[in-house]
């Protein structure tokens, strides 16, 4: 089947009419129709079809027990609402890469393995790239079994209910072990390529990242009777916390957003106990990073002191700076731009991979493919057809490079 197939195929799977965007979220119906598709997408190539202990799923040509595996793929998962192309086009990019190998009559001299890694997004449970986390040992399964989604369902109820055992998770060093090289296609989050005129570039390495979670307390209480000098409305503090993390990221040249939000009780006509928040903060260095953190941090105490209202702080999830693998994205570059005399764009990135957290366990690179609007997690989030073929064209002969004569 080619890309254009294979991409009609996946498109409508958890799509919503309202939005147009997708909630193919882990665990769920439309993540069990990708999965489907997945598997079906393996055994109709005759590749060797398995899923891991934390639900990964991984097609095999040649046997992965030899070694030295190059490895490629993504994810099929979504945010709430979130476009085609972020995970998926790394996916389906890898099966069109292999069929055009193929094509080529080239000679794998090494396994290949192409891979759906599980919940990257962190729709669902919160935390992102739980399945390469567990398989890289960078989440315990104690942890993994506390996670839970807005209905209060946990991670290990939501696996069994999908048909998945929730006991077996955990570390996987054996398989990462046969793996030497992993190499992940994704759309571009941003428009570095788009204003370079580029359409394929290589990663250089991933920000460091985190999301904070900040709980305003304050009390509950009617909003028609209430004089405003007698309020605690937590809802104060936590709408000036936000103008404060916009100030702090550009006064360290970073990136602050509180996203998500939860209300309680969630009346119109009631003053809020609790407002909830969700920090996602990003920057190119660790002491950037930190600065832009604790000064949300101290805002929010003050704020929350000069209302009255209570403040907890916590760190949900934490992933310092990636340096892909140096070797390996020289490599790239090079079989890139082999025959041309244009040098291909190193670029870094401030979105987590599931390449990202492999790189501490295995060598791992990343390309990149033109976003000509930047926009990602959202509906809107595009890529041109020529681009995305340039890209499997790309991914082929980074494949060729690294697994066959």
């Amino acid at each position: 089947m080619t890309f254009h197939g294979m991409w009609a195929e996946l498109l409508p799977l958890g799509r919503s009419s309202a939005s147009g965007g997708y909630r193919r979220f882990a665990w769920t119906e439309a993540d069990a129709d990708c999965r489907a598709w997945f598997e079906q997408q393996a055994r109709d190539r005759g590749l060797a079809y398995e899923t891991d202990r934390n639900g990964n799923q991984w097609a095999w040509l040649g046997d992965p027990a030899r070694g030295d595996a190059v490895v490629t793929g993504s994810h099929l998962d979504s945010v709430p609402d979130g476009g085609a192309f972020d995970g998926p086009l790394g996916v389906v990019s890898a099966f069109a890469a292999l069929d055009e190998l193929r094509g080529r009559g080239a000679r794998f001299t090494k396994p290949l393995g192409i891979v759906n890694f599980g919940d990257e997004e962190g729709a669902r449970f919160g935390l992102a790239c739980v399945g390469s986390r567990l398989t890289a040992g960078a989440l315990t399964v104690e942890q993994a079994h506390r996670l839970t989604d807005a209905q209060g369902i946990t991670l290990p109820q939501a696996m069994e209910a999908a048909g998945y055992d929730p006991d077996a998770i955990g570390a996987d060093p054996h398989r990462l072990a046969r793996i030497g090289a992993f190499v992940e296609l994704h759309v571009e989050q941003g428009r570095a390529l788009d204003l370079s005129g580029d359409r394929i570039g290589v990663a250089g390495s991933i920000w460091p990242h985190g999301r904070w979670r900040f709980d305003f307390r304050g009390e509950a209480n009617h909003a028609g009777t209430t004089r405003l000098a007698d309020r605690r409305d937590p809802m104060l503090p936590y709408a000036e916390t936000v103008l404060a993390a916009r100030r702090e990221a550009e006064l360290a040249g970073a990136v602050a957003t509180f996203g998500k939000i939860a209300v309680e009780p969630n009346g119109v006509n009631a003053i809020p106990s609790l407002v909830r928040g969700w920090l996602d903060s990003r920057a190119a260095d660790q002491e950037s990073l930190d600065a832009v953190v604790a000064g949300v941090k101290k805002a929010a105490r003050e704020y929350a002191a000069a209302h009255g209202v209570d403040l907890d702080v916590e760190r949900e999830s934490f992933t310092p700076v990636v340096e892909f693998d140096h070797a390996l994205r020289d490599e790239l570059a090079r079989v890139l731009g082999t025959g041309t005399d244009l040098k291909v764009p190193v670029l870094g990135t401030g979105a987590g991979h599931d390449a990202g957290i492999l790189s501490g366990r295995v060598p791992t690179a990343m390309l990149f493919v033109r976003n000509p609007t930047g926009v990602s997690h959202s509906p809107a989030e595009f890529a041109a057809e020529d681009d995305c073929v340039a890209g499997v064209t790309a991914l082929a002969d980074v494949l060729e490079g690294l697994a066959c004569t």
